[in-house]
């Protein structure tokens, strides 16, 4: 029998959500969303009734996101221009909607009548992770946020290289149920099998060597130019912006150089030849390439947010393909907004779904633009024949805020599930070289320019997640819902 709530539950689920977002930082605080999602399942199954559920899971969720995604008021407000009062209820608005996720997950568990045991290890985590898969598609989806983000260092990290991020979601819900569950019931044996058992399998599949790291690594030279935000487009910054890259260009000893998001940021066909060369000239000097990334147009008039390579190797190009909503193309229906919102080159073009990882510096190299890399399942299209991940970023859109380090945290996830090396060229942080179990071997300080130096080793052969990707866990969450809602239905007649 559940035990009565406390007096005011929908205050307490807020501060669990509002702590949750500490876990997705720089510090190894994984226990925290575990925690804060156990006590959410608790009180939701105490709940009175499904409504009253659905209010807690929605105060859970507004916490989280408004401490977790605030960066989206900087964005808007800072450097989109956006008057303050409009940019604050675009973003209370766009968090309002991101809560209703959690708030389906605890309405359900409320509404389904099943016995505890089966409500909090079954259903509870197969909706969780299931909202957060859907989250991370529909209107272009935002998995910004997904649990399983917040276990990296965790003993759930090893979930990662066989059922990706959502999969780890799924694990950590039912971890987190199981906690529930034992408090509520002290001695509740399977609560104790799931609490021990969870946490060791991961800890025994990280122990598993997915794939195979060449023999010889190559030297890498990753650039943070820390171009502020504001100046980034003024037209008489420009010529300064190309002084800084070639000065740091020059000072990249390396096999493999690569510079952040809109480096130059002008359209190719517009940017004068010699200054190209000189690049080029840099890279031919180590014997090497190196990624510049650049606005391309193409013959019909369409410019992309891209990048080419440049040097030893023969000239290639990656466009990007999922693209921000109004930062970088306007939905349907939208396009007022582009009279309130002042951000330079905001239409781009979508590039292919299915480009070729780029052949330079004796890699195949897969590249990702800025908020690419939270898409797993769009990584692993260029896999397994690449070898490295390259993300090119530039945060400096949302200012000195937490987007950075969830960013950062984002990139460790995709080296894990792929097992490869993750080099990161931010512009103003955090740039960072990745091994291929998501440990960073080495980074700049944010906000300042330089040139991080290292080495980055190839990987071939593919994890479970690249040949697979998120139907794993989709497939085993529907399965436990359905078995939820069979058992219910079954009690009822």
């Amino acid at each position: 029998m559940i035990k009565a709530s406390l007096p005011h539950p929908w205050l307490t689920c807020a501060a669990a959500g509002a702590l949750a977002v500490a876990g997705f930082g720089d510090w190894p605080l994984w226990p925290l969303p575990i925690l804060s999602l156990a006590f959410l399942f608790r009180e939701s199954l105490r709940a009175t009734s499904a409504k009253k559920a659905f209010v807690l899971g929605f105060s859970w969720g507004v916490t989280f996101f408004l401490c977790g995604v605030s960066w989206v008021y900087v964005s808007l407000h800072t450097f989109g221009m956006m008057p303050a009062a409009l940019a604050a209820l675009g973003t209370l608005l766009f968090c309002l909607f991101l809560a209703l996720f959690p708030a389906v997950t605890s309405y359900l568990l409320r509404r389904i009548e099943l016995p505890p045991a089966i409500a909090l290890l079954v259903l509870a985590p197969a909706a969780w992770a299931l909202n957060e898969w859907i989250r991370g598609w529909i209107f272009t989806g935002f998995p910004w946020l997904a649990l399983g983000y917040s276990q990296i260092d965790g003993p759930l990290e090893g979930y990662a290289p066989l059922i990706g991020v959502f999969g780890i979601s799924l694990a950590s819900g039912i971890w987190a149920s199981a906690l529930a569950l034992l408090v509520e019931y002290r001695t509740h044996r399977l609560a104790i099998a799931f609490l021990i058992g969870i946490p060791v399998i991961g800890l025994l599949c990280d122990r598993i060597e997915w794939t195979e790291g060449k023999r010889a690594p190559i030297s890498v030279a990753l650039i943070q130019g820390n171009i502020p935000q504001s100046l980034k487009f003024v037209p008489g910054r420009y010529e300064s912006t190309l002084r800084t890259y070639a000065k740091l260009a020059e000072e990249a000893q390396a096999k493999l150089i690569v510079l952040p998001e809109i480096a130059i940021p002008r359209l190719l066909s517009n940017v004068d030849p010699a200054y190209l060369e000189r690049l080029r000239g840099y890279a031919l000097a180590q014997s090497g390439d190196m990624i510049l990334p650049v606005p391309l147009m193409d013959e019909a008039g369409a410019y992309y947010n891209a990048a080419i390579s440049i040097g030893s190797s023969p000239t290639q190009q990656y466009a990007k393909s999922h693209l921000v909503p109004f930062g970088e193309f306007v939905p349907p229906g939208f396009g007022w907004i582009i009279h309130i919102l002042h951000i330079p080159m905001s239409d781009f073009g979508r590039g292919g779904e299915t480009q070729q990882p780029l052949r330079i510096a004796g890699e195949a190299v897969a590249i990702n633009i800025c908020y690419e890399d939270a898409f797993g399942e769009e990584i692993i299209r260029q896999l397994p024949e690449a070898s490295l991940l390259v993300n090119v970023s530039n945060v400096a859109w949302f200012g000195d805020s937490l987007a950075p380090a969830q960013h950062l945290k984002i990139s460790r996830m995709r080296a894990i599930e792929t097992r490869r090396y993750m080099l990161r060229a931010t512009n103003t942080g955090v740039t960072a070289i990745i091994d291929a179990r998501g440990e960073v071997t080495a980074r700049l300080p944010t906000f300042n320019e330089g040139v991080l130096h290292g080495e980055a080793r190839g990987h071939t052969g593919a994890t479970p997640f690249v040949r697979i990707g998120n139907w794993a866990t989709v497939s085993a969450a529907s399965l436990m819902f359905a078995f939820a809602w069979a058992k219910s239905r079954r009690r009822k007649t």
